[in-house]
């Protein structure tokens, strides 16, 4: 059974710095990475990243947030530095299956900005 965990989400204010954790389990992944959901908004991606650590961010976060992975743990992260208010939203650990293919969610986790 595959399960993906979040922890690390919270409160902070304007330009603090947070880092969430996802470890998942029950299966091999190939990607990994984290998607934010705003209230009344799509959910966007915020980085991915590869087994082999090639990574991808989003516009919007770039120069602010680290993607990493531990492949032995099956864990990522994700550093966020320079927090802004229109950061705010539910961040949501994705993992994609190898075998057979298929893309999980994790249960999601708040972050908040104040300004």
């Amino acid at each position: 059974q595959v399960q993906l965990v979040e922890s690390g989400g919270g409160l902070v204010q304007a330009g603090g710095s947070l880092r969430l954790s996802c470890v998942a389990s029950g299966s091999i992944f190939s990607l990994m990475g984290w998607y934010r959901q705003a209230p009344g908004k799509q959910r966007d991606m915020v980085a991915v990243i590869t087994t082999g650590g090639t990574t991808n961010y989003a516009d919007s976060v770039k120069g602010r947030f680290t993607i990493s992975r531990d492949n032995a743990k099956n864990t990522v992260y994700l550093e966020m530095n320079s927090l802004k208010p229109e950061d705010t939203a539910v961040y949501y650990c994705t993992a994609s299956r190898i075998l057979p293919p298929k893309n999980f969610w994790g249960q999601g986790t708040q972050v908040t900005v104040s300004s």
